[in-house]
């Protein structure tokens, strides 16, 4: 069974940030996931539309759907 929960990283050991039902000594196995920075979150939003202009989005769907038809497929060799 698991659980999702809150955790603080400090002097060397993970501290929850709310109650956990677990017995004392019990083993965990442990997913770590960084959660992003107001910094990172900053650039993340920063960086928005820097693409736009730099490609042509209307040949790309064009070509995407044009590549996924049969017809353009080739034979297989058999």
């Amino acid at each position: 069974m698991g659980k999702t929960i809150k955790a603080r990283f400090s002097s060397g050991v993970i501290e929850p940030m709310e109650e956990i039902d677990i017995a004392e000594g019990r083993e965990l196995t442990i997913t770590i996931i960084k959660t992003p920075s107001k910094r990172e979150e900053d650039a993340f939003e920063r960086s928005a539309g820097r693409w736009k202009g730099t490609i042509d989005t209307e040949k790309l769907i064009k070509d995407i759907y044009n590549d996924r038809l049969i017809s353009t497929r080739n034979e297989p060799i058999l």
